[in-house]
């Protein structure tokens, strides 16, 4: 698997990998356009790409302006392969070298995704005012996950 930064090239198959999850599918896939992709990974933070055999298996979206984490999402044929584990890491990584702002992000509750947060080390904080789990994580908390790994 490799890892490199999104670009906008990259947008109709990120579409593709945003539609095909099994949870948090959106009801209108329309909700999320291009230039939504294109704005968020060229003027609002950065996105990364996860690569397998020449196929696009995840992607992830950090966003600076708004401090939180846009989108991270695996397609269905790259699931408990570690696809989400290394973008996660990666894109945590790169967002505390640009900020020491405090990072959230919006996941439904009883998801795979909201497990995974849980065991990433993200806290629960509340909702986000759409019926989902709101979860936060410092540069503090993120450092302290890093030295768990080692």
């Amino acid at each position: 698997m490799t890892i490199r930064q999104a670009q906008t090239e990259d947008i109709p198959q990120i579409q593709i990998i945003r539609n095909a999850v099994k949870e948090n599918r959106l009801s209108d896939p329309g909700l999320v356009t291009d230039a939504d992709c294109a704005h968020f990974i060229q003027e609002r933070g950065k996105g990364w790409v996860c690569e397998e055999d020449g196929r696009m298996a995840g992607f992830a979206i950090a966003d600076l302006l708004e401090h939180n984490i846009w989108a991270l999402f695996v397609h269905p044929d790259f699931e408990h392969r570690g696809v989400g584990q290394l973008l996660h890491h990666t894109m945590m990584n790169w967002y505390f070298t640009q900020t020491s702002q405090m990072v959230w992000l919006g996941t439904a509750p009883g998801t795979r995704a909201a497990a995974f947060y849980k065991k990433a080390g993200w806290k629960e904080n509340g909702t986000n005012g759409k019926n989902e789990i709101r979860f936060e994580m410092t540069a503090t908390d993120w450092l302290q996950q890093c030295l768990k790994k080692k």
